[in-house]
């Protein structure tokens, strides 16, 4: 069974997600809604990722080697400026975006393997995970036109 793999590369996906909105939060302190909503959503990973460790546990004595390039690396460190604010969002994005598939794919896992706790942990996080995607565009959407347009 290669669900302990998924498991791995969501639980991964959720710690680096968490760290970078914290570094994003940090590097933008002086968006003061980018600094706090940045560390409140890193709390929120950092809560889904341990809310997989059981589950991980669970299926990992059946799992077989791990494949090869299983994990991905999206995040590479903040930028400064409304430019790189607008790239840091991005990439927060695209990392958020990893996170809803891997959600995605386990829970669609759990309902072949018929975990109803896996299933209902998917269902809480992946909500929250879509939250965080739409907080990420509207504020793209709102530092667009500042960083793009008007010249710093």
């Amino acid at each position: 069974m290669h669900l302990a793999h998924y498991l791995g590369l969501l639980h991964r996906a959720q710690v680096n997600l968490a760290d970078a909105f914290r570094e994003v939060g940090a590097a933008h302190r002086d968006e003061a809604d980018v600094y706090h909503l940045c560390d409140q959503q890193a709390q929120r990973c950092d809560e889904h990722a341990e809310q997989l460790r059981p589950f991980a546990a669970r299926y990992a004595e059946e799992a077989p080697a791990e494949p090869d390039r299983l994990h991905s690396q999206l995040f590479t460190g903040t930028r400064t400026g409304g430019i790189g604010l607008l790239r840091d969002l991005q990439d927060l994005y695209l990392m958020a975006a990893e996170c809803d598939i891997a959600w995605t794919v386990v829970g669609q896992a759990a309902y072949g393997a018929r975990d109803r706790e896996l299933l209902a942990v998917v269902k809480r996080c992946e909500g929250e995970t879509s939250m965080q995607l739409k907080w990420l565009r509207t504020r793209m959407k709102q530092a667009a036109p500042q960083a793009l347009v008007v010249a710093e």
